[in-house]
């Protein structure tokens, strides 16, 4: 019998208070994060994370003192290994690797060598790619591949952001949330936002979250002109892409009509969610009096959208290309083929 590995990527998320502090550390310390050279990243780091230490603290304490992201990424490979063993002539064996917090990519690894997959299906927890996702999950994991000699074909799905399933997915939930008011609305695509001099380099997040945004308005029908992009999670000084989930509630505030956030970019409950989305931004829009406003969670084990996983690996598998993006769709720009090709020679 075939065996293969299927390795989920994901954030990753303290999984105490204790962890916090070196969670926040390993994040700044990635060159995705902060491009600067080693020692002077890793004294950053260290300022940052211990600065921003007690901020994270209060944020946890919100929802029980840890993430519950780990937990919730387990259910969606379960739910995706029970999906793909329905073949009986292929043994699919699922794994979770987080980047920033255990499980992390070296004892993940490990594990998959001893299964001793005849391939290996690198997903991404993230549908639309950047380099400081998607790009940093997959370096990581090939450095740490390459160290223990984990010497096995591998694929790799760079980013889905238009799957025809992930987005029946999310229109569901969507459509599910609008029919619960009967108040004027407009729906918030709220992403996690990227400085701007990251677009500027050429990753093709922003692209790919619009292009989400689209496909996802146009599946629930929402008349085009009440619903907008955003960004959230910004921190530190540099200048964001915009516009701002901030500046969207006063403008909704300033038209009278309420806000449905859903948050596109995020597939799991998170801080993000839980806090941010349910708490933060909530009484920004009580303070403004908005007429509603509400929240669409986050994927999970969706049916459809675990039926989105399930075809990128099989599509993966039986595809001869060692990086898919999407499902033969044309959805990277020419300038950045597939996204994780590494640069050419002399760039």
């Amino acid at each position: 019998m075939t065996k293969k590995a299927v390795v989920l990527f994901n954030l990753g998320g303290p999984d105490q208070p204790n962890a916090i502090q070196p969670f926040l550390f390993n994040l700044f310390n990635d060159a995705a994060i902060i491009d600067f050279p080693r020692p002077l990243r890793w004294l950053l780091a260290k300022s940052i994370s211990k600065k921003r230490a007690p901020i994270a603290e209060k944020i946890y304490r919100e929802i029980g003192g840890r993430s519950p992201l780990l937990e919730l990424t387990n259910k969606q490979a379960d739910a995706l290994r029970v999906r793909l063993n329905k073949d009986e002539n292929i043994n699919f064996k699922v794994f979770v690797s987080m980047r920033y917090w255990h499980p992390m990519s070296l004892s993940v690894a490990r594990r998959v060598k001893e299964f001793d997959p005849d391939e290996i299906v690198l997903l991404p927890l993230y549908p639309q790619f950047s380099t400081t996702t998607t790009r940093s999950s997959i370096k990581d994991w090939e450095d740490t591949a390459k160290k223990i000699k984990l010497n096995k074909e591998s694929k790799i799905i760079c980013c889905y952001p238009t799957n025809e399933n992930l987005i029946k997915a999310q229109a569901d939930l969507l459509c599910n949330e609008i029919r619960k008011t009967t108040q004027k609305t407009r729906i918030l695509f709220s992403a996690h936002g990227l400085p701007k001099k990251i677009i500027q380099k050429g990753d093709p997040y922003q692209q790919q979250i619009e292009k989400t945004a689209t496909a996802i308005a146009r599946a629930s029908k929402v008349d085009f002109a009440d619903w907008r992009v955003c960004y959230q999670s910004r921190i530190g000084p540099l200048e964001w892409i915009g516009p701002s989930l901030d500046d969207e509630i006063v403008k909704a505030a300033e038209d009278k009509v309420g806000i449905i956030i859903l948050p596109i970019s995020f597939v799991s409950e998170h801080s993000e969610t839980l806090v941010e989305l349910d708490i933060e931004y909530k009484k920004i829009a009580h303070r403004y009096n908005l007429p509603h406003y509400s929240r669409v969670p986050a994927l999970g084990t969706h049916p459809d959208f675990i039926s989105c996983l399930a075809q990128l690996v099989k599509y993966a598998s039986e595809n001869e290309m060692s990086v898919i993006s999407g499902l033969g769709e044309d959805i990277c720009p020419p300038s950045r083929r597939c996204c994780i090709q590494k640069e050419p020679p002399g760039k």
